[in-house]
Parts: structure tokens; C-alpha cells; sequence
């Protein structure tokens, strides 16, 4: 569906979209192994830019929301990332955002600190020799992904087409060795060129404050980035409440008051639905094994709720807090969530942690902030032996009873790397287990009858 900006909302019947996405963004940023508040932190420099070089406002719309949103591809490249260097993917995406890959020698150093992180020799020395091979293919085939999947995703959320482009353009430089087409000077777009310094910056200036930014900003300049572009960085830098935005805890709430006039939309359902669903295949392509996991959850979910009475507005929660619950698991590295056997003990931690990242993340957006324990308790269970909170009995809400049972069955059914294919059937056995001791006897009943009526088959990743 093709959807404009409505700039004739009235306050009352207006969210403010930057709110939405500029909360979202966290989720982002801990993709890529970038602290907290790393995508607003961006939009802060990139728009003060933008005030500088007096963009016109269409410009200033576009640049905006590609600022906050310039990472939407960037969990389709980390399974292949964590497969291709054996090494915690974030870890891997974080460090590339300082080294200079156009560089022989930094390339090289980034590889032998990346490749196989506490893995055997042979297995490092094996991995450096492919990646150094056909290292340049690799790059391009990551960044194109991602870049890609990024303005595939933007297009989807109401978003100018400017900053789908600039998305796709995002790793371009300005002499022509940046990825996907290798654009050069004026070939690459403007708003791209702003995004990609405005990142750069921010990484740099976390790392080493200001003047580490700048210093960056000039060392390549004419290489990475427009020259034109680092002189006006060098003009606003020491700009007083840029600084002060730049340390304040509520970065993301600063950046949101940055949206350009007339960009809020119609506090609708169908908005929301769109931002749910987008984020949801966000979340689903982080790893192969669980493509459309969150719609399978979602429709599972609504099916249940309406059979068991569930209507309106809190029907349409429960289907936002399915798309959204496992949003956390964006901060999972790729070598848990792809590992092909059970998990130790630690891997275990770290993967229950998921919940608590989903709770966090929604809690940031006022329209998901009261569903967002809701989402985020999907792994609680009856006789309190789930997680993160272990709450138990009638302390679990309806919903949450659905969404446990909704993500049990849609996990069972679907391949998984570390376990044989299961039919229905099998994993209808393995549910009824749990009834009346993990799991409610009343949604299990009424998810026999929404199968038995929907015919309901969990999406099947080739092997």
C-alpha cells in the first residue's frame, strides 16, 4: 500500500511520528552494536547540518526520518556476518563503523581482531584467508542487503521517497570506493552524504568527544565524505546546544522535536499497524530460522483472542504486542539465535534477556507503552517458572496467556537448525504437556479450534 504524509491532521488527531520511530530507533542501534540513543544522536548533528546549509523543508522532511531510520536493513546481513566471520555480529558491525576499510592496512587489522573471536587457530586463520580473498565482494554483497532491505522497509512507513534513496546510498563515499554502486562525488545522493557523515560523527564524538568528530571529519574528507560537508561540521561543532543535546540522557526525545513542520500522521490504527509490521520483519530477519515468525505469532494471536471473546481496541493491542514481542531479540548476537544445538548456560542468560531489551524498547513509545509488558511476558508461565519477571496464576493477563501459547506453537511447528521437523500434530502433543502447569488449558483448547478452522501453517524456511 502507497500511504502520504498528512499535514492537515489536527493536534488531537495526530501522533507524532517522530516519537514513534525515534523510540524505535534503540532497537536499531543495538543491531548494530552501537550504544543507546545512537540513530537520535545522529539526527541531532545531521539536522543541525541541515539548519547550516538551509536544505529546503522537502529536503529537511526526507533527511529527518533517513537520519532515525538509516539502519531498517540493517539485521538482514547479521546471520551472514556472524556465519561469515564465527564472531558475535554486533561486535563485528560496531568495530566497522570505526575502521577504515578503504584502507589495506586497517582492513587487514580489522580482520584479524574480528574473525573467529575465541575460536581456534584453524578456524581463525581460515576464515581471515577467505575474507581477505574475496573480502571486496563480501562488502558489497553485505551493504547492498542491507541497504536494500533498508529502503524496502522505509518505503513501507509513510516516508518520503527521498529517504528511501538516501538509505539505499547511506555507505557510498565521496571517491567512489563506498558500497552498494560505488557512486562518486555528486553521483551519491545529498541527503546520503549528510546520513553517512552525521553516523561517522556520532561514533567517533562517543568514543572521544568533539573533537575526535572533527578530527575524523577532516582525516577523510575527500575521501568518505564532501568536503563542503566537513566545513559545515567544522562551523556548528562547538555550537553550545548541540553539545548539550549530544549528552543529555533524553536523546531521542530531543531528536523527535527536530520533525520538520507537517510531517505528524493521523493517529489511525492503520499507521500503527504498518509501523508494527515493519518492525516486525526487522526483527524476523535477523536470523534465517525465523522469517515471518512474528506475523505467524500475530495471526495465531488474533485468531485465539477473537475465539476466546477478545474485541476492539484490545484486540488490536494484542496483535501490535505479538508482531512487536521478540524486538528484542535484535540485541541478541546471531551465534546464539543460529547456533545449531542446544544453548549452555550462559548463551541461555543472554537469550532470556530478550524480553527485557522488547520491555525496554516499547516503554520508549507512548502509543506501545501499555501493551508493552504485555509483549514483552510471553515466556511467563503459569506455575511462575518463565521469565524475565516469573510471575504466575492470576497475575498473567488473558493476552499474555494467548501470546504464550501462540509463540509456543508457532516456534514448534516452524524448522528450527537444532531439531527435526515436527508435524501439527507433534507439536500439539508437546503443548497439551503444559496445560494447566506452563501453559492455559482454555487458549490451548482455543487454538485446536482456530487450527481446525484456519488451517493455519507456520511459514517453512528451506533447508
Amino acid at each position: 500500500m502507497t500511504a502520504t504524509l498528512n499535514r492537515s491532521a489536527t493536534a488531537k488527531s495526530r501522533i507524532h511520528y517522530s516519537e514513534v520511530v525515534s523510540s524505535l530507533s534503540y532497537a536499531l542501534d543495538i543491531t548494530e552494536g552501537q550504544p543507546a540513543g545512537h540513530a537520535a544522536r545522529t539526527c541531532l548533528i545531521g539536522m543541525r547540518m541541515a539548519d547550516e546549509m538551509s536544505l529546503s523543508h522537502e529536503e529537511k522532511c526526507a533527511l529527518f526520518y533517513g537520519l532515525l531510520l538509516k539502519d531498517l536493513g540493517c539485521s538482514s546481513n547479521s546471520s551472514t556476518v556472524c556465519s561469515l566471520f564465527g564472531s558475535d555480529d554486533r561486535k563485528v558491525k560496531a568495530e566497522l563503523k570505526t575502521t577504515n576499510w578503504s584502507s589495506t592496512a586497517a582492513s587487514v587489522g580489522y580482520l584479524a581482531r574480528n574473525v573467529a573471536v575465541g575460536g581456534s587457530m584453524w578456524n581463525k586463520v581460515s576464515r581471515f584467508a577467505t575474507l581477505a580473498k574475496d573480502g571486496q565482494t563480501v562488502a558489497r554483497e553485505l551493504v547492498q542487503t542491507r541497504c536494500e532491505r533498508g529502503a524496502t522497509i522505509a518505503r513501507r512507513l509513510f516516508l518520503p521517497e527521498m529517504t528511501s534513496e538516501a538509505i539505499h546510498s547511506l555507505d557510498e563515499h565521496w571517491d567512489g570506493h563506498g558500497y552498494p554502486d560505488c557512486l562518486k562525488g555528486d553521483e551519491i545522493p545529498r541527503l546520503s552524504c549528510i546520513m553517512g557523515l552525521a553516523q561517522t560523527l556520532d561514533v567517533f564524538w562517543q568514543t572521544g568527544g568533539a573533537d575526535a568528530a572533527l578530527e575524523i571529519a577532516h582525516r577523510r574528507s575527500g575521501t568518505w565524505f564532501e568536503p563542503e560537508l566537513v566545513k559545515v561540521f567544522s562551523h556548528i561543532v562547538n555550537d553550545p546546544k548541540l553539545v548539550a543535546d549530544m549528552a543529555a540522557q533524553d536523546v531521542a526525545a530531543r531528536a523527535a522535536k527536530l520533525e520538520p513542520e507537517g510531517l505528524a500522521l493521523p493517529a489511525d490504527d492503520e499507521v500503527l499497524d504498518h509501523v508494527a509490521i515493519a518492525f516486525s520483519d526487522v526483527v524476523d530477519a535477523k536470523s534465517p530460522w525465523t522469517y515471518e515468525h512474528s506475523r505467524g505469532v500475530a495471526e495465531v494471536s488474533e485468531g485465539l483472542g477473537r475465539i476466546l471473546g477478545i474485541k476492539g481496541r484490545r484486540l488490536r493491542k494484542l496483535r501490535w504486542a505479538a508482531l512487536l514481542h521478540d524486538l528484542g531479540k535484535l540485541g541478541v548476537s546471531n551465534l546464539i539465535l543460529d547456533k545449531p544445538g542446544k544453548l549452555d548456560a550462559n548463551e541461555i542468560m543472554q537469550m532470556r534477556r530478550h524480553t527485557v531489551h522488547s520491555y525496554e524498547i516499547l516503554s520508549r513509545v507512548a502509543v506501545f507503552r501499555d501493551f508493552a509488558e504485555m509483549s514483552a511476558s510471553h515466556h511467563e508461565r503459569l506455575d511462575g517458572g518463565g521469565y524475565h519477571r516469573g510471575i504466575a496464576g492470576d497475575d498473567l493477563s488473558l493476552e499474555v496467556r494467548i501470546l504464550a501459547v501462540a509463540d509456543m506453537y508457532e516456534a514448534l511447528a516452524a524448522r528450527r537448525p537444532y531439531r527435526q521437523e515436527r508435524t501439527k500434530e507433534e507439536a500439539m502433543t508437546i503443548i497439551d504437556r503444559e496445560a494447566g502447569k506452563g501453559l492455559c488449558t482454555q487458549v490451548i483448547e482455543a487454538l485446536k479450534t482456530f487450527l481446525a478452522a484456519s488451517h493455519f501453517v507456520p511459514h517453512q524456511v528451506a533447508a
